[in-house]
């Protein structure tokens, strides 16, 4: 450098550049925050995007790390952004992951996306993409409402698919996951622990007594339903029982004792998590996933001790007022009334629903809604009624052709990958891990039959991208059994060493 040069950046320096660019770049942050984009935060985010790519490019694996993170605290409502779709900041991030996969094709897996998942999801997303053409309602074809409605109904699952299959492609980065995924769970276990025992932020208790009152706020008050870092209690409540299910089957399969450790008490958490959030179908999913472990287990000693507790766990909810002092059991016990007066009035909205889709084999359109369709149109009835239900939201947009196709290529996919749990994985820990994700999307599934949740932010991501690695599994079997072998010596070795301090303590 010369010495010209060196006493222009020093000069620069000492007047002050360097600190009015910081605190533009500060202003353009919280600009960005409080009002989304702008042309003077664009701009003085320039060098700042570029950073970000040039870091992008070096490091990958950071980005779909960051993924992660953003997908789970995307609908936190202590971070709140304005002026942009909620789901940008993952789709950017995905599809940026898929451009740098694609660029750096001879070192990607793409091989390992031939399978019956890809298969099923081309085939809904082909569907969903043809649903533009959908016009039952009269209003021409609406372009923008479609691909607002089929991003997030079809798209993000393939997005979803893609990225884990193709970035989690070894034991060590499918662990480093796992401990991703328990560490954002707990921190949602503690956080709702923090709601119940300190009080809710001011920007959550704004959400509390306007948009959540009538669903959060129940019982004369005598009840809130609490949300820890997601959009709503019904979400929270379904993802943690989903999560339970997972880390309990991952823990119970698993040979290394810190891993064991870690996913049970990561269960544990999802576990107690899952009453403060009053979901009453969080019980189903908890049940429906530990049934489909039982099945893909193929242990009697598995199948008839699981069998018992859940008999007696129905026994006493359904049977006995024990535990009925806490207003959480309570809530959960009041599922298996058959008088519940919510219930009885979605019952009520989806036989009004029927009738109008009786002319609508199609459905309305994806993408139709309240917000598009006229008071004066003739669905105008079904684009207000309140679905209740992903899958009675997914009928709504796209008739009972399309609710007959999703469901048939869900199961596919599940079937898929309960096949390869149950026919190909060898090593019971990895077939434990398999088991996990399958009985958590089959807990999800359920969630999403009696809740607006199974495309929800984290879920899709979560679930969807989870199945995806159980088709992922058999490719890296091998090298698994090598790494469980490390782990399980350098365990022995540890217990030898504690065991001859013992004994040294002793003499």
């Amino acid at each position: 450098m010369s010495a010209t040069n060196y006493r222009t950046i020093k000069e620069n320096l000492s007047g002050g550049r360097v600190p009015i660019l910081f605190l533009l770049f500060a202003l353009a942050l919280y600009q960005f925050y409080s009002a989304g984009f702008s042309m003077f935060a664009v701009v003085c985010m320039i060098p700042i995007l570029v950073l970000g790519v040039i870091f992008i490019f070096r490091y990958r694996m950071a980005t779909f790390w960051a993924l992660c993170l953003i997908n789970y605290f995307i609908q936190w409502k202590n971070f709140p952004v304005q002026g942009i779709p909620t789901s940008l900041p993952n789709e950017m991030l995905e599809l940026l992951l898929l451009a740098l996969a694609i660029i750096d094709v001879k070192d990607s897996k793409f091989e390992r996306t031939a399978n019956i998942m890809m298969g099923a999801l081309l085939v809904w997303g082909a569907f969903c993409t043809l649903e533009v053409l959908n016009d039952t309602s009269g209003l021409g074809l609406q372009v923008g409402a479609w691909y607002s409605g089929a991003r997030m109904m079809a798209y993000q699952l393939i997005y979803a698919f893609l990225v884990y299959i193709l970035y989690i492609t070894n034991p060590k980065q499918l662990i480093a996951y796992l401990f991703v995924w328990a560490g954002l769970s707990v921190f949602a276990a503690f956080w709702v622990w923090k709601q119940q025992h300190i009080g809710l932020t001011a920007l959550e208790n704004a959400f509390l007594q306007g948009r959540g009152r009538t669903t959060h706020i129940i019982n004369g008050g005598a009840t809130i339903r609490l949300f820890s870092v997601f959009s709503d209690a019904a979400n929270f409540g379904v993802n943690m029982a989903a999560s339970a299910v997972a880390f309990f089957i991952f823990g119970i399969t698993s040979k290394i004792k810190k891993l064991k450790w870690i996913f049970l008490a990561t269960g544990a958490a999802c576990l107690w998590a899952m009453f403060p959030s009053g979901t009453r179908t969080a019980l189903f999913c908890l049940g429906a996933g530990v049934a489909v472990y039982v099945v893909l287990s193929k242990s009697t000693k598995i199948a008839i001790p699981v069998g018992i507790l859940g008999l007696l766990a129905y026994v006493l909810l359904a049977f006995t007022t024990i535990g009925n002092g806490n207003a959480s059991i309570r809530r959960m016990r009041s599922g298996l009334d058959k008088n519940d007066a919510s219930a009885n009035q979605r019952t009520i909205n989806q036989a009004v629903m029927k009738k109008y889709l009786a002319d609508a084999p199609f459905g309305l359109g994806i993408g139709m809604g309240y917000e598009n369709v006229p008071a004066n149109n003739k669905y105008r009835k079904l684009a207000t009624i309140p679905p209740d239900s992903e899958y009675v939201f997914i009928w709504i947009h796209t008739g009972v052709v399309g609710i007959t196709l999703f469901l048939i290529t869900t199961a596919v996919m599940l079937f898929g990958a309960c096949c390869i749990v149950f026919f190909q994985l060898q090593n019971p820990a990895l077939r434990g891990i398999g088991a996990g994700f399958c009985s958590a999307f089959v807990a999800m599934q359920l969630g999403g039959y009696a809740n607006q949740v199974l495309m929800q932010f984290p879920n899709c991501l979560l679930f969807y991208g989870g199945l995806s690695l159980v088709y992922a599994l058999p490719h890296f079997e091998g090298e698994w059994i090598e790494y469980e072998k490390e782990q399980l010596a350098i365990q022995a070795e540890k217990e030898r060493i504690q065991l001859e301090k013992k004994r040294a303590k002793r003499v």
